[in-house]
């Protein structure tokens, strides 16, 4: 972790510079409260630094919100200690990466798993009942239910 400035903190072992000079800014705003937070997977952005956390006081900003929300990062305590994991990790990550759909959509050509088929029907349903029309809004949002990220090379 890195305090940046006091109201800028990062997380990220890797930050460009112009990932950096937009999140200062970003971060000079009077009403960020308490600091800006910049997560491991933080790049510049078209409004506002993607993977960042950007609290606000009384403001809400347009280019924040929406900017690669869910973007993919999360940390999660398994019941494995580090010695427990093999020396070569790189197994494990590559079965993490296979069970996780990525690319919001842009990659998949079919819906595969059975529970998120059903959990299709049963929105495309409550679609139905309330009049709504989620291919207006998203056209390939079938494909994109239950992935993750799109923007990141893997």
């Amino acid at each position: 972790m890195e305090k940046i400035n006091a109201k800028l903190i990062s997380w990220a072992s890797i930050l460009e510079q112009g990932t950096r000079d937009q999140a200062v800014t970003t971060a000079r705003m009077p009403f960020i409260h308490p600091h800006v937070a910049l997560m491991p997977d933080a790049h510049l952005g078209l409004g506002a630094t993607v993977g960042s956390v950007i609290p606000t006081l009384g403001a809400v900003m347009p280019a924040a919100v929406g900017v690669d929300i869910g973007c993919g990062m999360i940390a999660v305590r398994t019941e494995y200690s580090r010695e427990q994991l093999p020396q070569n990790r790189t197994p494990v990550r590559e079965a993490i990466e296979r069970a996780v759909p990525l690319s919001a959509g842009a990659f998949n050509r079919k819906v595969s798993r059975d529970h998120t088929r059903a959990r299709l029907e049963q929105l495309t349903v409550q679609a139905e009942q309330a009049d709504f029309e989620p291919g207006r809004y998203a056209k390939r949002w079938e494909l994109q239910l239950g992935t993750l990220g799109a923007g990141n090379p893997h």
